[in-house]
């Protein structure tokens, strides 16, 4: 068994933690709780658990089968149902709902069935696991106003309606998350489903492990087949190790009781060293927007994993993954572990038997690195490649059968509509339970905030597909707009790009055709900021290239701009008006002349509705016209 777990801990050498100030990876696994917390070995204590889970336990009894965890997991595919899910259309319908909106549901299976959202919520009918339904409602508390109905002392509306789509195992995909104001009740949702989810399915096993115990030798019993090939259940992909801070507490306070019953947390001050933060390593006091403080509260460090292994009253942080029920993790934590064809330390395996994965804030990772996030959808539910001590006999049909994809469930949450995020939710989301996404349309744009007088012109580009427009739009800037830029009298003129890749490109032919220019991206030193901000706002340098991860990351006031150029459209609509309105930081009474000049193609249909709203997005895409002129700030 010693030599048993030491070959473990190698192979689990990959549960690393980083030290942010060296950027180093440390190996570290928890090496002394391992037999505690051990699925093997530990049964069912008598006064814990869920005290129903034998009475409902019998195949029979109606009530356990209405527990959508068992409906879910119990359910038996066979070879049809996955071909046709690998091979059909997926039909879908539209549904209103009162707080998520437009809701549309798509499925393989069967034909999308809408399901109307509950207007409320009976607490017994969500199959909460012990001891969730007494301390849920004192962790969310904090979210619930006065005014809430009695029967709603449980969820905000918002929660409700996410936590009853969550709650039926199907995909889901939540595109209006905000940091300032709903992602907190989001985080504390998804927790709870996670959470109640790992409860349930260890409890079954544990209840297994003393049922085998004492039946007699010799009796094979194939019922008992509760668990995956490896341990993980719950995957969490978060953007900052604050995230992954607020997770562990959030669990903590679902599993304590009362403040005389705290739970056994291992490895807690560690945690608490590596994830917390130093207040004082706070900037000093730079005015930033409230969206950006809230995104980047607390340790913004974005390379991290931790295993998390819960077991009736106790919680163990740094588990080897194979010893975990939960993992969290950033995109790049992830990368770094699951690593690439042809390294010689790399593993997935304990990606195999995820039964749900939980993306937050996928628009962040848009700014961090997407391929990331790609690399670990091809990587999720493969067969692992070494058996990681696993008893088959207790290994569910569906794990053994290569189906695990099918049924896990993927909850995607994001700020914003994009091609890349949908793509994500549509291509690598397989769950026999079908979708759900809500899909609204944003009525008015954020042109709407621009405060400034200004005139916004808006040239279509054509492109004959979604691989040429890069080169379209590179040849139409330096064809049509750059000659009307060139002349000195357009200077001061900020060219706003998006793509990495765009601006290193406009950077080398702005330096072949020796223009006159300064660039700030988000690689730049803070002294090679300060010297563009200056020639710029002095109009010792023309134009300035300005990546708009700069401005995610930093978002610095730049003073001085006269002419704009959106080279692409703002991934966040919010930056359009945001970049727009620095003009007014120069008071120069010059304002008559600035302009403004935004390249699109039919391929920004989203960003463009998110920027102009969806009427005047739709007549700009069809019109015969391919520029359009929109002017702000005129009653002003």
């Amino acid at each position: 068994m010693a030599e048993q777990m030491l070959s473990q801990q190698q192979a689990d050498g990959i549960d690393t933690s980083c030290d942010p100030s060296h950027g180093v990876i440390e190996e570290f696994t928890d090496v002394k709780h391992e037999s505690e917390f051990s699925l093997e070995t530990n049964f069912m204590e008598e006064e814990s658990g869920d005290c129903n889970a034998d009475k409902r336990d019998g195949s029979s009894s109606q009530a356990f089968s209405e527990d959508p965890f068992k409906q879910h997991m119990d359910k038996e595919l066979d070879e049809k149902d996955v071909e046709k899910m690998s091979t059909l259309p997926k039909t879908s319908s539209q549904s209103q709902w009162p707080r998520l909106g437009q809701v549309t549901f798509s499925s393989t299976l069967e034909k999308a069935k809408t399901s109307k959202a509950d207007k409320e919520v009976d607490v017994k009918q969500l199959y909460l696991h012990k001891p969730l339904e007494s301390t849920w409602p004192k962790v969310n508390k904090q979210f619930l106003s006065s005014v809430n109905k009695p029967s709603d002392a449980f969820f905000t509306p918002l929660q409700r309606e996410l936590f009853c789509i969550m709650n039926t195992y199907r995909d889901l995909f939540y595109p209006e998350r905000n940091a300032l104001t709903n992602g907190e009740e989001i985080r504390h949702a998804y927790c709870l489903h996670a959470l109640n989810h790992v409860l349930k399915a260890n409890s079954q096993v544990l209840s297994n492990n003393a049922k085998k115990r004492n039946q007699k030798p010799g009796t094979d019993n194939d019922d008992h087949r509760d668990q995956g090939l490896t341990r993980p259940k719950v995957l969490m992909i978060v953007p900052f190790r604050e995230c992954a801070l607020r997770i562990v507490h959030l669990f903590i306070s679902l599993l304590e009781v009362n403040d005389k019953r705290k739970i056994d947390v291992s490895n807690k001050k560690r945690f608490k060293g590596e994830f917390g933060s130093d207040p004082e390593e706070k900037p000093p006091n730079l005015k930033r927007p409230e969206d950006y403080e809230a995104v980047f509260a607390g340790n913004i460090d974005d390379h991290f994993r931790i295993g998390v292994a819960i077991l009736q009253k106790s919680m163990r942080l740094y588990a080897p993954f194979y010893s975990s029920d939960i993992i969290i993790a950033s995109p790049l934590g992830m990368r770094t572990v699951i690593g690439a064809e042809g390294e010689k330390k790399r593993d997935f395996d304990f990606l195999s038997s995820i039964e749900i994965l939980i993306i937050d804030q996928a628009d962040i990772y848009l700014m961090q690195n997407w391929e990331h996030v790609l690399h670990l959808m091809k990587h999720m539910n493969l067969l692992p490649l070494d058996s990681h001590g696993v008893d088959f006999s207790r290994v569910r049909m569906l794990n053994l059968n290569n189906w695990c994809r099918y049924y896990r469930q993927t909850l995607l949450f994001s700020a914003l509509q994009d091609p890349q995020v949908n793509s994500v939710f549509n291509k690598h989301c397989f769950n026999y339970m079908g979708q759900v996404a809500v899909r609204n349309v944003p009525l008015s744009g954020s042109i709407s905030h621009v405060v400034v007088q200004l005139p916004h012109v808006f040239r279509r580009l054509e492109a004959e597909s979604l691989t040429s427009v890069i080169d379209t739009r590179f040849q139409f800037f330096i064809d049509k707009v750059l000659p009307e830029y060139r002349d000195a009298i357009m200077s001061h003129t900020l060219i706003y790009i998006p793509s990495y890749f765009d601006y290193v490109r406009l950077r080398n032919y702005f330096k072949k055709e020796e223009l006159n220019f300064t660039h700030i991206c988000e690689y730049t030193k803070k002294a090679g900021v300060c010297r563009a901000r200056r020639f710029f706002l002095k109009g010792e340098k023309q134009f300035l290239l300005f990546t708009e991860r700069f401005h995610f990351y930093k978002r610095y006031t730049i003073k001085g701009i006269r002419n704009l150029i959106f080279y692409e459209l703002p991934t966040y609509s919010h930056f359009y008006s945001e970049i727009c309105n620095m003009m007014k930081a120069t008071d120069n009474g010059v304002d008559a002349t600035w302009t403004c000049t935004v390249l699109y193609s039919k391929y920004d249909a989203q960003k463009l509705a998110a920027v102009v709203g969806i009427e005047r997005a739709a007549q700009m895409l069809q019109s015969k016209k391919n520029v359009h002129l929109f002017v702000t700030g005129e009653s002003g």
